[in-house]
């Protein structure tokens, strides 16, 4: 069962290989049900982050469900735009007031840019960043620290200057996007790839190619959507509202062929209509 199955990660910890993503959904009812909803089906993994402004009901949701604390792996991330020591501080210490959590599980730069500037170089911005990251997990409040969205060069650039390497990269991955140079240079410094978008924001879920594949198997898209993404050695965060595509996300007790991974993997634009 992928939803009691991890990774080991480079620091000792480990991380669940499937997890529950909340980008998009709405601070309130919808957040709150739906996190609640994912846990009483057996995620074990939360991921949010302070610029989805659904925090404070990830938190209420973890903290309702009974579930004992260490049972459960909560990531969030610092925001693109703070680019400071002091900015990644206020950030993260907003971030732990409205999980009302004692100690976050991962943290993540979301982005080596601001979002409304990508591309900028923030090399040494980063750094500054890094260090406050550092001393959140120094001080016992973050037990693994890591970046999302980072290429090789970003990754290239912050690593001499990390004390603790980087445990995670979250990355845009999907059938038909191809993030190979981003996953060999993970490799390269035991870095786990996490999966986000597994569904390119449902944009492939209606693939024909995909499609036809999945019934094969007996699976939705979606399910062979994040079962590949499993094969290739990611953690995967697929998100969804429903109960019923909640759970189904989750079923994932079948094996996908290497001709068929050889298949999917050359596949290229698949969301493009």
């Amino acid at each position: 069962m992928e939803l009691t199955s991890s990774l080991p990660l480079n620091d000792g910890t480990s991380i669940p290989t499937i997890g529950f993503g909340t980008w998009l959904l709405e601070e309130g009812d919808e957040c709150y049900t739906s996190v609640s909803a994912a846990l009483r089906l057996g995620y074990r993994h939360i991921d949010t982050a302070r610029a989805y402004q659904n925090e404070a009901s990830v938190g209420r949701a973890i903290r309702d469900s009974g579930i004992p604390r260490d049972q459960i792996y909560v990531t969030s991330k610092i925001p693109a735009e703070a680019k400071s020591h002091e900015a990644a501080v206020a950030a993260f210490e907003t971030t732990m007031r409205e999980l009302d959590i004692d100690q976050l599980d991962l943290l993540l730069i979301h982005a080596p840019w601001p979002w409304d500037e990508i591309g900028k170089d923030c090399r040494e911005e980063n750094k500054q960043v890094w260090k406050a990251m550092e001393d959140f997990v120094a001080d016992g409040r973050v037990r693994s620290i890591g970046v999302s969205n980072f290429g090789p060069d970003d990754l290239e650039s912050l690593l001499p200057a990390c004390t603790i390497t980087p445990a995670v990269n979250q990355i845009r991955w999907f059938i038909g996007l191809d993030p190979s140079d981003t996953v060999a240079a993970c490799k390269q410094h035991d870095i786990v790839v996490e999966a986000y978008s597994p569904f390119a924001h449902g944009l492939i879920v209606n693939h024909p190619e995909i499609s036809d594949i999945a019934a094969r198997y007996g699976v939705s898209a979606p399910q062979l959507c994040i079962r590949y993404l499993l094969q290739m050695g990611a953690v995967v965060l697929p998100k969804a509202t429903s109960s019923d595509h909640i759970a189904q996300n989750a079923e994932l007790d079948f094996e996908i062929s290497d001709d068929d991974m050889a298949t999917l993997t050359a596949m290229r634009d698949t969301d493009k209509g």
